[in-house]
């Protein structure tokens, strides 16, 4: 990318401090974006309550059930992928959109199990699937020196949205009642109705389609080019392993204040509040930088080693005094955090920067499929390898994110050597 065009907060004039971005594309997406968050605030807060107490299924049964559903996500983002580079990335995700849509007032309608385990799965492989194919989208609407930036800022949209999602299904759970919890999940799927309808209105410039890094020419192509592109394979996996990252906050933190520190109950979502804060303060100015992929290679490893030192702080917090383990726990996700907007910021910038300009489909279908394993399997890794150890399941978990943060940049000079030299055999 062009280091002189990229938008960052600091190229945005003086006399433009406003919450909103100078870009209108920006803009539009991030309507997008906050109104789908809103929506899935309600069904991230309200889900597991109301498939159990509503829909009478026991925990070990949507345990199941979401196991499955995860699996179907993993398998989804790639020909989720491939269907974006073939038919368009607005038809493709407005279709997908809308089939969520639909599953989403299907969860109101079911009764037996059996169908409710489809039906998850299904919701979940549309859900992933079309987060591939928005990640492709961004790239066909937005110039290249922009997306990273665009990226963070929807980003920032992204947690104020989930936030306000959740403070209204906080009103449903006051409630209690089957109104109050049906009314959200109907809610959930309006929301999905209208993020359909707003995709469907946006702009694609037709551009050319391009050859993709192996000089084969995207259409008409049943192999996928980023599978066969082994350093930004490569890159995927170590993304997918600092991802882990998101389960550690999600699912480790909460269980290591509760059952082996001293600190507050409260802190568990004290945790979650600092996270957000720190992301949507800075996650903007974490782009800068990225504009090169070495430089975002580096950048990914100062986020590797940033979530690192979380957990070794957060190993620290047990044994301690209550407000000891407390402080710890806040210094522990404030790194974490900050490691957070880093990697991600560098992630999204090395995504882009390594496809090929005519397959984003299937480059952001491959890369997401990283992050959709990571966040399958990240749970069970937290809970039967970092918790049941302690402090020492703490330090591998720490050592895990170095290495994946150190390793990028070696990786990223693989990934431009082959890039660079499969491009200089096209023009031959």
């Amino acid at each position: 990318m062009t280091p002189t065009t990229t938008v960052t907060p600091s190229a945005v004039p003086a006399r433009r401090r406003s919450p909103l971005h100078p870009d209108p594309m920006v803009r539009r997406l991030a309507g997008i974006t906050l109104i789908n968050c809103l929506g899935n605030g309600l069904f991230a807060t309200l889900g597991v309550l109301f498939f159990t107490r509503l829909l009478g299924f026991g925990a070990a049964q949507v345990g199941t059930a979401l196991t499955a559903a995860g699996l179907c996500g993993v398998l989804a983002g790639i020909p989720a992928g491939r269907a974006a580079d073939r038919w368009g990335s607005k038809p493709v995700l407005v279709t997908l959109v809308t089939i969520d849509a639909v599953g989403t007032v299907g969860y109101v309608l079911v009764h037996d199990y059996v169908a409710f385990l489809l039906l998850s799965c299904l919701v979940t492989a549309v859900d992933r699937g079309s987060a591939a194919v928005r990640n492709a989208l961004y790239a066909e609407v937005l110039p290249a020196e922009r997306r990273v930036a665009g990226r963070a800022y929807l980003r920032v949209v992204t947690n104020v949205g989930l936030g306000a999602g959740t403070a209204v299904a906080a009103l449903a759970l006051q409630a209690d009642t089957r109104a109050a919890y049906v009314s959200a999940f109907l809610g959930d799927a309006l929301s999905f109705v209208l993020v359909a309808v707003l995709f469907a209105l946006i702009p694609v410039p037709v551009r050319a389609r391009t050859a993709d890094t192996d000089g084969a020419a995207v259409q008409g192509k049943d192999r996928n080019p980023a599978l066969r592109n082994a350093p930004f394979l490569a890159v995927t996996g170590l993304n997918a392993l600092l991802g882990l990252q998101f389960a550690m906050l999600e699912v480790g933190v909460p269980l290591w204040i509760v059952s082996h520190t001293h600190a507050p109950r409260v802190m568990v979502a004290g945790s979650m509040i600092v996270n957000t804060l720190v992301v949507v303060a800075l996650q903007l100015r974490a782009t800068k930088g990225t504009e090169q992929p070495e430089a975002a290679g580096r950048i990914f490893g100062r986020g590797g080693l940033l979530v690192a030192a979380s957990c070794l702080v957060l190993a620290l917090a047990g044994g301690v005094s209550a407000w000891a383990a407390a402080l710890l726990v806040v210094a522990g996700v404030g790194l974490q955090a900050l490691g957070e907007i880093f990697s991600q910021a560098a992630g999204w910038a090395l995504s882009y920067d390594l496809a090929g300009e005519g397959a984003h489909g299937a480059y952001q279908g491959v890369f997401g499929t990283g992050m959709s394993t990571a966040q399958m399997l990240g749970p069970a890794l937290i809970t039967t390898v970092v918790i049941a150890h302690g402090p020492v399941g703490w330090a591998l978990l720490a050592a895990i994110f170095a290495s994946s943060g150190l390793a990028m940049t070696p990786t990223v000079r693989w990934a431009q050597r082959r890039k660079t030299g499969s491009g200089t055999h096209q023009g031959s």
